[in-house]
């Protein structure tokens, strides 16, 4: 199968690239699946029912989230019915929504998409290992499920790294996300896992991590709030990540990073 793993979408510029480009590349490349994190979609700050159905409208198949999660609040309520909406399965026991869900392709191919969330430098929440460890207990790649795919929602590239390699051979793929910078890593892992530690983000690089620069710089430089954050509106590059599985056994055949539009060197299929 074919996959696209968009990373963090900010703000309005990155939801115009992917809504832009989805509904093309899934046509050239062939895609069976489209996943995307959407915990900075609305101005930098979570994301609303409406974004959500703007992206399932452009052909996007799934959505994860992160720290983000909960910044608005409708959130809370909406994504008790939306089932292609993902929040990090490590939050606690009672969270609205779920950390890991399963689709089918319309070829009737099983795709199971987990989200975790690192605890390094992050939130106190649930061991990411154990949780991830206990989800993939009702799973077997190439047996129940034709395809795994893993987002670590984290700060620390040790963390991910780590995941990385203690999934190695029971997933398809393991992508970091959160940092917003895409990382020069993509690998197969010898187990058969393709990984990335971060697949970057979909949004103005003339900014910091996809904010206007005014603001982060004035924090940095005086110490001093003095203001909002507002994502940065210049045209956005769209980061992620592809990635070809063998249809046996559901592991990685090929990693490729994917940067399209804005200010970064390109990289395609």
């Amino acid at each position: 199968m074919k996959f696209l793993y968009c990373g963090d979408i900010v703000g309005r510029s990155g939801r115009d690239a992917v809504v832009a480009r989805i509904p093309a590349l899934k046509r050239e490349w062939g895609l069976d699946f489209v996943l995307v994190n959407g915990e900075n979609a609305a101005a930098g700050f979570g994301i609303t029912s409406r974004i959500c159905t703007e992206f399932y409208e452009a052909g996007i198949d799934a959505i994860v989230l992160g720290n983000h999660a909960w910044d608005q609040r409708e959130t809370l309520a909406y994504i008790q019915s939306d089932q292609k909406l993902i929040r990090p399965l490590n939050y606690p026991k009672g969270t609205p929504g779920r950390g890991a869900a399963m689709f089918s392709t319309v070829q009737g191919k099983k795709i199971l998409v987990v989200q975790v969330m690192g605890r390094v430098f992050m939130d106190a929440l649930d061991d990411p290992f154990a949780s991830i460890d206990a989800e993939l207990a009702k799973h077997r790649l190439g047996t129940s499920v034709d395809a795994i795919i893993v987002d670590i929602h984290g700060e620390a590239t040790s963390e991910k790294m780590a995941m990385g390699h203690f999934l190695d051979g029971r997933v398809s793929m393991v992508c970091g996300t959160h940092s917003h910078i895409p990382t020069a890593d993509a690998q197969i892992l010898p187990g058969g896992t393709a990984y990335q530690t971060d697949a970057g983000m979909c949004g103005d690089y003339n900014s910091v991590i996809g904010m206007e620069k005014t603001e982060p710089l004035n924090r940095f430089l005086r110490k001093i709030p003095g203001g909002r954050f507002e994502p940065a509106n210049g045209e956005a590059t769209l980061c992620g990540v592809y990635l070809e599985t063998d249809d046996r056994t559901g592991l990685a055949t090929r990693i490729q990073p994917v940067r399209l539009g804005g200010r970064l060197a390109q990289a395609a299929v």
